[in-house]
């Protein structure tokens, strides 16, 4: 048990009254359990202030960094999101430029958004086998730079939500010739470093600020995560700055104490063992399948630390199933939830936190599964043509916009995002044009039943008033 869990449940069994906030006073209040309420505090005398963490917060925030091989590490509770507005805040300045991985995270728009920035755009190769975005490269990340000579910091992602992992290494020597900070979005990669059998985690590659949700592939709360900071290029003071401003002045000490556990747990030595033996064992079993395919289709294929272990991509594009309907029948007839779907995949999601049983179950339906299907060919979605810019996307998205059904919007300028959730990753951004190969896509994953945020229940977007 770590620190702060030993101290909130020692103060809970204490008679100190609390004439503070919350206002369930550490009772039970109307269904939520009293386990939850007991040890749910404000900042009080000897518990420390996050956001100046002097005490017990500050110890637990070392003992993170050491964990990372990080100079400096934050607690975050408001997911990787607040740690992803803060780094770009610190790194670039208002108006400035920021080179980004084009299927970055909605944060990343939405930080760029409140600064005012001018995003320039890496676009990943496609793994045409399965349907996915490869990880970004140093070479493409070099000529970017000598195209964007104004470009004040570069952000990337790594691992990618479908696990593709970069080299953060050769990346971070890249920028760093030309004086930069490195950020990476290392959401999916909060595991990354605690085993021989993993790729490194990008704080001891370089990078100069990297953002973990430890909720992700960590046994801790949803909304947990970690900012490490590495370097001198980032004023830490901006930073800290930044993060009072995005993360909330009143930080819950029970998620608090869930990294701490989290971070405890995958420092002792065997933590990922039986992860490991499991999943080489579900990916031999499912070597067996005639029809699906998987990504990785090998433990090999994981220790070359381009796919990430955990994430596992089952493609039915050379199959009768599409995607969705794959994703339909593992949900209603096998009671199993995968994380997200694409056209042409699902994807399962394993960390620490599953058990055998939940290794077995997936592997027996997809067994069971691939027998029932015949093999087809398909035609996919194909790749999306870079769309044109007509305004900045900061600019596009103040202006007032108007509705139009989205069969009529050829030539349009974009006055929302459109994303495809999850991952929340754009297919267009405010300011860009709409295309008809653009329209026909976004008709293609509607048909397929994927969710498209921007898109109404009555099929219609928000576009720019007149035409440009």
């Amino acid at each position: 048990m770590g620190i702060l869990q030993d101290r909130l449940t020692e103060y809970s069994q204490s008679d100190f009254y609390p004439y503070h906030m919350p206002g369930h006073k550490r009772n039970p209040a109307g269904t939520l359990p009293g386990e939850w309420t007991s040890r749910d505090i404000t900042e009080i005398e000897g518990f420390d202030n996050l956001h100046d963490a002097t005490g017990i917060l500050q110890q637990m925030q070392e003992k993170a960094a050491t964990a990372y091989g990080a100079e400096e590490s934050f607690y975050l509770v408001n997911g990787s999101t607040c740690g992803i507005l803060s780094a770009i805040s610190a790194a670039v300045p208002f108006g400035g430029e920021l080179l980004i991985t084009r299927n970055c995270h909605k944060s990343v728009y939405h930080g760029a958004y409140l600064r005012h920035l001018s995003l320039h755009y890496l676009y990943p190769d496609m793994l045409e086998e399965y349907d996915i975005c490869e990880a970004i490269t140093a070479k493409q990340v070099e000529e970017a730079l000598e195209a964007h000579p104004g470009v004040a910091a570069v952000l990337i992602v790594s691992p990618t939500y479908e696990g593709r992992i970069a080299d953060v290494k050769a990346i971070a020597e890249v920028v760093h010739k030309k004086g930069l900070p490195l950020i990476v979005d290392e959401a999916h990669g909060a595991h990354l470093g605690f085993s021989p059998d993993f790729a490194r985690n990008s704080a001891r590659l370089g990078a100069d600020i990297v953002i973990n949700s430890v909720h992700k592939t960590l046994p801790a709360m949803t909304q947990t995560a970690l900012l490490h900071v590495n370097g001198g290029l980032i004023d830490r003071q901006i930073l800290k700055r930044h993060l009072r401003i995005y993360q909330t002045s009143s930080p819950s000490y029970v998620l608090m104490s869930s990294i701490e556990e989290a971070v405890d747990m995958v420092g002792e030595e065997s933590a990922f063992e039986e992860f490991v033996i499991h999943w080489r064992e579900l990916l031999t079993r499912l070597s067996e399948l005639k029809n699906l395919r998987i990504l990785p289709n090998s433990f090999e294929e994981c220790r070359k630390k381009k796919q990430d272990i955990g994430k596992l991509i089952i493609s039915t594009k050379e199959t009768e199933l599409s995607g969705t309907k794959l994703y339909d029948m593992l949900l209603t007839e096998y009671h199993l939830q995968p994380e997200m779907v694409c056209e042409s995949y699902v994807l399962c999601m394993f960390t620490i936190g599953d058990t055998k049983e939940g290794y077995d179950r997936l592997a027996e339906a997809l067994l069971d599964i691939d027998k029932q299907i015949q093999g087809a060919t398909k035609t996919g979605f194909g790749k999306l043509q870079v769309p044109e810019t007509v305004l900045p996307f900061y600019e596009a998205w103040d202006r007032e916009p108007e509705e139009i059904p989205l069969k009529d919007a050829e030539g349009r300028i974009a006055g929302e995002f459109l994303n495809l959730y999850p991952p929340g990753t754009p297919i267009l951004v405010p300011g860009e044009r709409l295309t008809k190969d653009i329209i026909t896509f976004l008709e293609k994953c509607l048909s397929e039943g994927l969710t498209v945020q921007g898109i109404s229940r009555e099929g219609c977007i928000k576009v720019l008033r007149g035409r440009m």
